[in-house]
């Protein structure tokens, strides 16, 4: 595969493979297991790294290894526990397992967290509507871009 990845440029200028952006690309085609090796191999590049740890933990759940999964959220959530990425992975994981107020608790923290770009609206929307589905609440105010709800 790395041959691969230096023939169609996913190496980096020093020439070495850029093992992250392989494993986003194998993630991507639904490789799971392929996309698992490169983010780990990206690990031993950048040990802890927070943004590799969540990446393995997507791949892991994707594959069906749901505890693995959330003991590398439950990791990445203990050295930075603002990770919003790890907050809105654990709390599916917690849905699909039927508990709801720990997924309630992680649905809020990745609300209070969450990066306001267009990248993330897709995500935070379907928190929110997971939310007020769990709360029953019809619909949770919006967040005020300077830092509360409206309507407060």
């Amino acid at each position: 595969m790395t041959w691969l990845n230096k023939l169609f440029g996913t190496s980096r200028s020093d020439g070495r493979v850029d093992y992250y952006r392989e494993g986003l690309e194998l993630l991507n085609d639904g490789k799971f297991h392929e996309a698992l090796t490169s983010f780990r191999l990206a690990l031993k590049e950048a040990p802890g790294d927070p943004v590799v740890l969540q990446q393995i933990a997507i791949s892991y759940t994707r594959i069906g290894m749901t505890e693995e999964a959330a003991k590398t959220y439950r990791h990445v959530l203990k050295s930075k526990p603002d990770a919003a990425g790890a907050h809105y992975g654990l709390a599916f994981l917690y849905l699909r397992a039927g508990q709801h107020e720990d997924a309630l608790r992680h649905l809020r923290a990745f609300l209070e967290n969450a990066p306001r770009d267009d990248l993330a609206d897709e995500h935070v929307r379907h928190a929110r509507a997971t939310m007020a589905q769990l709360t029953g609440e019809m619909d949770l105010p919006e967040p005020d871009p300077r830092g509360g709800a409206h309507g407060q």
